[in-house]
């Protein structure tokens, strides 16, 4: 069974996300906003993917306000965890926005919120669940 790892800090999002991953997509979820959390689970290999919400208003590392950028980023710069995949997942769908936020953060993949289309939302998310 493949984990998805939800960083995510509205809960109802979480919840929904939750909810179309193990319903529909049959996978095994976690959810934290803790970020020094998220790199344990990551190291740990305890998670196969990550959807990692882009404005991330509560979470701190070491002492810091990071955003799902800045934690993708922090992932991607360790070679222990560099190679697990990470969505990033944002309300804010601008033109252009997608691309950059890709490219900062070394994501992926990319998610807008709403989800409308939850069948899209696990097709999306297996295409880049590691086979293995």
């Amino acid at each position: 069974m493949k984990t998805v790892l939800i960083v995510e800090d509205d809960m109802i999002n979480a919840r929904v996300f939750s909810k179309i991953l193990s319903k529909r997509g049959g996978f095994d979820v976690k959810h934290t906003e803790d970020v020094a959390e998220v790199m344990e689970i990551a190291r740990d290999r305890q998670a196969d993917i990550i959807l990692m919400d882009v404005s991330l208003s509560h979470s701190l590392f070491e002492g810091k306000p990071v955003d799902g950028i800045k934690i993708t980023q922090m992932l991607k710069a360790d070679p222990v965890t560099a190679d697990l995949p990470v969505i990033l997942v944002t309300a804010h769908a601008m033109q252009g926005d997608r691309e950059n936020f890709l490219a900062q953060s070394g994501a992926d993949g990319y998610i807008s919120k709403p989800v409308i289309d939850h069948q899209k939302f696990i097709d999306d998310i297996s295409a880049l669940m590691p086979q293995s």
